[in-house]
C-alpha cells in the first residue's frame, strides 16, 4: 500500500511539538506491515538545506506561485518537498515571523501545502499515485475538501487530530483567493461562526479521523459534538 503523508512539521527536519514526532516516525513503523509512506512537507530553508538525491518530479501553478515537487529523501524519510519559495522561504518557524507573530498569509501557505498534496494524490506525478492519504491537523486539513469538492475525488482520506485546539480559524474573505468551490463554503463543511475552519473541513470531509490517544479520541468526541462536527 502506498501512502501520502501530507504535513507541515516532520521530525527531525522541522519540528514544533509532537506533530512532528509522530509524522516523523509513523513511516518507518508502518513499513513493518509493506506500507509505503511518502510525507509531502513545505520547503522550509531548514528543510531544503538537508535533502539529499533531489529531482524535480512535478510543477504547478498553485494559486498564482510557481511550485516545484522535488522528490527526496533525508535522515531515513521518503519526501516529496514542496518548493515555493515565496511561501515558505523566510526566516521564522513553520508559523510564525522572528517577532513571534503568525504569518499573515498562513491560510494561503497550507491551503497550498493541502491543494499540492491533493493534485498529487489525484496523478500529478507521473508513476506514483497514493492508495490512501493521511493529513495532520488543520495545516494540511484542506486536502480532503480539495479531493473531494474540486477534484470529486474518492480516494480514501484519514486525518489526525494532534491538538484540537488549534483550528486553523481565518475570516471568511480568505476563501476567496484559495480556489474552494462555492458548496464546500458552508456550514456543512468549512464555514466556522462566521469564519472559516480549516480543520473543521477536513473533519467533515475525511472518510476516518483518528487522534493520537484513546483519552483524546474521547475529548475530541465531546467537544467536536458540542461544536456540531461530524465523528467517526
Amino acid at each position: 500500500m502506498k501512502v501520502l503523508s501530507v504535513t507541515s512539521e516532520i521530525f527531525p527536519l522541522v519540528k514544533t511539538g509532537g506533530l512532528a514526532d509522530v509524522t516523523g516516525s509513523l513511516p518507518n513503523a508502518l513499513s513493518e506491515f509493506e506500507v509505503e509512506t511518502v510525507s509531502l512537507v513545505p520547503g522550509y530553508p531548514g528543510v531544503m538545506a538537508r535533502l539529499r538525491n533531489v529531482a524535480t518530479v512535478a510543477t504547478m501553478d498553485l494559486f498564482g506561485a510557481e511550485a516545484r515537487i522535488l522528490r527526496a529523501d533525508s535522515e531515513g524519510l521518503d519526501l516529496f518537498v514542496l518548493d515555493i519559495p515565496v511561501l515558505y522561504d523566510r526566516p521564522g518557524g513553520p508559523y510564525l515571523d522572528e517577532q513571534g507573530i503568525d504569518f499573515a498569509d498562513n491560510s494561503r501557505r497550507f491551503a497550498a501545502l493541502s491543494l499540492g498534496g491533493a493534485l498529487i494524490a489525484d496523478g500529478a506525478i507521473t508513476d506514483w499515485k497514493p492508495d490512501l492519504v493521511h493529513t495532520h491537523d488543520w495545516q494540511s486539513a484542506l486536502t480532503s475538501v480539495y479531493l473531494r469538492y474540486r477534484l470529486k475525488s474518492s480516494l480514501p482520506t484519514v486525518l489526525t487530530v494532534h491538538n484540537l485546539a488549534f483550528q486553523g480559524q481565518f475570516p471568511f474573505d480568505h476563501l476567496s483567493d484559495l480556489g474552494i468551490p462555492p458548496e464546500a463554503q458552508s456550514t456543512e463543511c468549512l464555514e466556522y461562526y462566521g469564519d472559516i475552519s480549516f480543520l473543521k473541513g477536513g473533519v467533515q470531509t475525511a472518510d476516518i479521523i483518528t487522534t493520537v490517544s484513546p483519552t483524546y479520541a474521547r475529548e475530541y468526541w465531546r467537544r467536536g459534538s458540542a461544536w456540531g462536527w461530524k465523528g467517526s
